[in-house]
């Protein structure tokens, strides 16, 4: 007894465009993967803080940017009283090679730059193991405050080493002087993990991170990414 034959079905059209679409977001995503292997491991890290430094809060704090139970960094105030009062906000590299991003001279001290979102933070930029962020002064009944950072939400720029390679990173600060009481609130912070590659100010995550994201939806994610294009 013969078998009956057995006659091709025809999809729908919207059926055939989707895998279609699925066929092309795999085929992508696995010569994406391919290129990409060499640094899979690859990206940014990025950690949310909220750690009170100065008035109300810890006098000194260690970062320690990639969590390897080091601190890299610390984010000090400290002040004092003679002829006038005043009270100021460092930051300074653990070592020669942990370093803080600099734009100026501050009475002999380099001035910590107060990065905008969207700045890059790399090997050309000027760091040094110590840097003046804000401070207060007082007289009698006067107060003024002095340094980039003196009531501003910026960045700032780090270089710091890991195994004896330069990486960059970035911390989020917004500081508030107030006559002699300064505070600085520590949001966030993140690292490059590619050696001497740059890292923008406020990125939380890489390029390439997203994209593979994407790609791992299948088509869906192709056709979302071409909606916002």
């Amino acid at each position: 007894m013969k078998r009956p034959r057995r006659t091709a079905s025809s999809l729908s059209a919207s059926l055939h465009r989707q895998l279609n679409m699925y066929a092309l977001a795999a085929s992508a995503a696995g010569v994406s993967m391919l290129a990409l292997s060499p640094r899979a491991e690859a990206k940014i890290v990025y950690f949310p803080a909220n750690i009170t430094i100065g008035h109300g809060g810890v006098q000194i704090y260690n970062l320690d940017l990639n969590h390897d139970g080091i601190a890299d960094f610390s984010i000090s105030t400290r002040g004092s009283c003679e002829f006038s009062c005043s009270r100021q906000l460092g930051a300074r590299g653990s070592t020669r090679g942990d370093e803080i991003e600099f734009n100026g001279f501050k009475r002999g001290l380099h001035s910590g730059a107060a990065l905008h979102l969207g700045a890059k933070i790399g090997a050309k930029n000027n760091f040094d193991l110590s840097a003046f962020l804000a401070s207060g002064f007082g007289y009698k009944s006067h107060y003024y405050s002095k340094g980039n950072w003196a009531n501003v939400r910026r960045y700032l720029g780090l270089e710091f080493q890991i195994n004896g390679k330069t990486h960059f990173g970035w911390a989020r600060l917004s500081v508030s002087v107030q006559k002699l009481n300064i505070t600085a609130k520590l949001t966030g912070y993140a690292y490059e993990t590619i050696p001497g590659k740059p890292i923008i100010a406020g990125r939380e995550h890489g390029k390439d991170e997203a994209t593979l994201g994407r790609l791992a939806q299948g088509a869906s994610g192709v056709a979302a990414s071409r909606q916002k294009q």
